[in-house]
């Protein structure tokens, strides 16, 4: 064709050598300035709170967000004691209830990195005392690891029942499994909320780690992460730290009894701070994306991303945006976390808590290195809802972007061939650069003739746009003309050397 053109080749971000695959450059955030951005939105952030507090009758809040793997910013609001007037910080003690369960599920997966246990075992192997354990039909799959962990075990939805189960001692909860256990549901058939199954889950660590599981979480999690004031049982606790809960009937608020910990202690136990919470919550969001390097946590990258993926996905068909418009959501259970995809494509992964007197929850969303938490010191506050309007208005007031993915080094260089090939059809290049299944799909001379078409009807080619790429092997490029542009799709193949096993052009008004 008659506009052969050079092509100028740039890169972003640190290539990495992969034993499969070279040129792997993880995502990156590109806005320099994302961060003063986000503090700019704080203030309204913090208005939110002031006004859940009011309308919902909170004593007292923290919240705290999390940036990049550091707690940016925190503040404490109202009180921890009505009596004593003692405020609110960032150093407070909240009980945070089921936001509990994600530390189970960690801790789960620290015993399998380190061969003690798999996810696929069947909970009687470590939990004998449900040996004569009978399901609802004969066909059922026994229970697993991965069904506590999910919540499909086929347990029923058991809120109001668990909450009240937080002080059994360890003898009483074993011999609750011996005496047996209803199903609502055949295991692995769908997704109903367990405490129950987390509090297996708890006694799995204890049986499989051979020490209390609330020292396995201290050692294995609490202590890497430098978490040094998370605590199970309150009493001891320093009075000036400790939140007490409340909650509001009768137009007053009246105190709520604290709970013991005890052998449900791993379904809804921890206390902790916003502080202390903010390092846990780095770690989750540390974990993307995906790439090489050292590992620094107390579980791998790659099973912390493993707990945040949906299992039992749900769609919510009638959701609604910030906005009111329609906007289909799915939302499903990881491993002891609620992730939730709308139809923009943003992604919230957390969990709340509820004990009588306290409501908590975390919400962070992967793709752009924020999370937020809060905690409140009256029953059941509702913090999700508080935390996600937070992390909507975030977002969308600070224009954040989520990561952008650089092209692959391989991914670079086809898009160079592929532009000449498509303006050439030189029969050599493509020898060296397509996969053989191409112009079997579809002849040389069919290919050839809409290029051709395409090409003259755009005119001067002025440029070519660099690559906005999919993946490593799949993205689409534009070239510039001066009546059109065309729009250069392609995905390579699995092979070591990867070539273009697909190719299309569309026309497109510049």
């Amino acid at each position: 064709m008659r506009y052969l053109l050079s092509f100028i080749l740039f890169t972003a971000g640190l290539a990495v050598s992969l034993p499969a695959q070279k040129g792997y450059k993880p995502p990156v955030f590109e806005d320099p300035d994302r961060m003063e951005k986000i503090q700019a939105i704080i203030p309204e952030i913090e208005r939110q709170y002031l006004e859940l507090m009011e309308k919902q009758h909170i004593p007292g809040l923290a919240f705290g967000i999390v940036v990049d793997g550091k707690l940016v910013y925190s503040k404490g609001l109202g009180v921890i004691n009505r009596e004593s007037k003692e405020a609110v910080t960032a150093a407070s003690l909240f009980r945070i209830a089921s936001m509990t369960k994600s530390f189970t599920a960690m801790a789960i997966l620290k015993l399998r990195e380190e061969g003690k246990l798999q996810l696929t075992d069947p909970v009687t192997k470590h939990l004998p005392q449900l040996a004569g354990l009978k399901t609802l039909t004969t066909d059922a799959p026994p229970p697993t690891i991965h069904h506590l962990l999910t919540m499909t075990a086929g347990f029923p939805e058991d809120n109001p029942w668990g909450d009240q189960q937080l002080e059994d001692t360890d003898q009483e909860f074993l011999e609750f499994l011996k005496g047996g256990i209803s199903f609502s549901t055949v295991p692995s058939s769908g997704y109903e909320y367990s405490n129950l199954g987390y509090a297996m889950l708890g006694r799995i660590v204890t049986q499989v780690s051979g020490m209390p599981y609330q020292k396995y979480i201290d050692q294995q999690i609490f202590k890497p992460l430098g978490m040094t004031n998370t605590h199970w049982e309150y009493e001891g606790l320093p009075s000036n730290l400790l939140a007490l809960g409340y909650r509001w009937e009768d137009d007053q608020w009246k105190p709520e009894p604290m709970l013991h910990d005890g052998a449900y202690g791993a379904m809804g136990g921890l206390i902790t701070s916003i502080e202390d919470f903010g390092k846990y919550l780095a770690l989750h969001l540390a974990a993307w994306p995906a790439r090489d390097g050292a590992e620094a946590g107390p579980v791998k990258r790659g099973s912390v991303r493993e707990m945040h993926r949906m299992v039992e996905p749900r769609l919510a068909a009638n959701a609604r945006d910030d906005d009111g418009a329609p906007c289909p959501s799915v939302a499903a259970y990881g491993y002891g976390l609620r992730i939730q995809k709308n139809c923009q494509g943003l992604t919230l992964i957390g969990h709340s808590g509820g004990l009588p007197g306290f409501g908590s929850n975390h919400t962070f969303a992967p793709d752009y290195g924020v999370g937020i938490v809060s905690f409140a010191n009256r029953t059941y506050a509702p913090a999700a809802a508080a935390n996600e309007l937070a992390m909507r208005t975030l977002i969308r007031q600070a224009n954040l972007k989520p990561r952008t993915l650089p092209p692959s080094d391989i991914l670079i260089k086809r898009q160079q061939q592929v532009a000449r090939l498509i303006q050439t059809w030189d029969e050599a290049l493509g020898a060296e650069i397509l996969a053989e299944n191409f112009y079997l799909d579809r002849s040389r001379n069919h290919r050839k003739t809409e290029a051709e078409a395409l090409l003259a009807s755009a005119g001067k080619i002025l440029s070519i746009e660099p690559i906005q790429p999919e993946n490593q092997l799949r993205g689409t490029f534009i070239l510039k003309g001066t009546q059109k542009d065309i729009a250069v799709f392609f995905t390579l193949s699995p092979e070591k050397d990867p070539k273009v096993q697909a190719l299309s052009l569309r026309g497109v008004a510049n």
